[in-house]
């Protein structure tokens, strides 16, 4: 029986050791952190002749970073950026140890993103071993912490990495190469009332049907404008109330009533912007309330030239004559945001991601990795 690719055994040993983000798993939790996998690299890099360093994002989280530097001065650098965090459950112990069935690996993070890191990460190995280096292009494997709850890794790299002509975000897009994706604006708005007791109603003013008429004109008129705009590659941004909370028992009319709403944005929107809107379509139906961000950090939308020479090379190497634009937010915002030109790129399908049997296409693996080889021998 044959040997099994270097990515896919590396895919195997990656998902053996646990990486979930903190956020979400209890304190001291063994399965925490990603700091066996940036070692584990960290090693692999070295032993491969890479120069390694890392970034410290918060304690115990570190961003890994493997260079191949060219035969002379550096005057490009291209970076390959996968994240490191998994999600944790549901049903993460069985998910932590990889099973192969036919063309189907399965584990936690087979799909977002260690097998992007396995892809990207092979890659930069085979061409290092080739002995066949860029003459001034740099390749750096950058491996981020915390995607999945802050994305404190590409905004740290943002803020104190070098800067680079283009990075590669990984996440499963079934091998498209996609150049855009949406905002997320986190708000929550607050109703205010009086409180009375329950069976005189009439004495109090209840906050939670004032928050009703909210949810009314958020779902139904203000998703009917949003409809109305469109972007070519992300099409319209939508909203969501995703939480409400409000009274404490039947008997007392509620004083205060809260929603955390879900906005997806498009290029060029703003938080102001989105606020101001969402105020005068309130302030228009006779509704007020109180505005706040949930987000610790923004989350812009995501737009990058296709025509930028370093996306055209990622496009033929994989065969697409067209970039795409997906819904969901990642590392890609940040880095561009701090003046690195950014795609997104990799193995797999995000509809696996998070999933209670999440799996990835070896052939998908396969096919991702040499198609990342082949875009790395073309630098110069």
């Amino acid at each position: 029986m044959a040997a099994p690719a270097p990515e896919l055994r590396l895919l195997q040993e990656l998902i053996a050791l646990p990486s979930v983000n903190p956020a979400f798993l209890p304190p001291d939790d063994p399965r925490a952190g990603e700091a066996a996998m940036a070692d584990y690299l960290s090693q692999l890099a070295r032993r491969a002749g890479l120069a390694v360093s890392t970034q410290e994002v918060s304690r115990g989280r570190t961003n890994v970073l493997a260079r191949l530097t060219p035969k002379g001065p550096v005057r490009h650098r291209v970076l390959l950026a996968p994240h490191l965090d998994t999600v944790g459950f549901p049903n993460l112990d069985a998910l932590l140890t990889p099973s192969l069935k036919g063309d189907r690996l399965t584990g936690r993070g087979a799909c977002d993103t260690k097998g992007c890191v396995a892809a990207m990460f092979s890659a930069v190995l085979a061409v290092a071993k080739s002995g066949v280096r860029p003459a001034a292009t740099e390749i750096v494997f950058v491996g981020l912490v915390d995607e999945e709850n802050g994305q404190g890794g590409s905004r740290h790299y943002a803020k104190h990495g070098d800067k680079a002509d283009l990075a590669i975000v990984g996440e499963p897009t079934r091998l498209q190469v996609v150049t855009a994706h949406k905002g997320d604006l986190w708000l929550q708005l607050k109703t205010q009332g009086r409180s009375a007791h329950g069976a005189t109603p009439h004495l109090g003013r209840n906050a939670v049907l004032e928050m009703a008429r909210v949810v009314e004109v958020l779902e139904t008129r203000y998703a009917a404008t949003l409809r109305r705009r469109s972007h070519p590659l992300l099409g319209s941004p939508t909203v969501n109330v995703g939480v409400i909370r409000g009274g404490n028992q039947p008997n007392i009319v509620p004083n205060e009533c809260v929603i955390s709403i879900d906005r997806r944005t498009l290029p060029g929107e703003t938080e102001a912007g989105v606020k101001r809107e969402i105020q005068a379509l309130l302030k228009k139906a006779g509704l007020t309330a109180e505005f706040d961000n949930l987000r610790l950090a923004p989350c812009e939308a995501l737009e990058t030239s296709p025509e930028l020479p370093g996306v055209k090379a990622l496009c033929r190497a994989a065969g697409r004559r067209r970039t795409l634009g997906v819904h969901y937010f990642c590392d890609a915002a940040p880095l561009a945001a701090g003046g690195i030109p950014s795609v997104v790129f990799g193995p797999g399908d995000i509809a696996q991601a998070h999933t209670a049997d999440e799996w990835i296409s070896v052939e998908s693996l396969r096919r991702g990795t040499a198609i990342l080889e082949q875009f790395l021998r073309t630098l110069e």
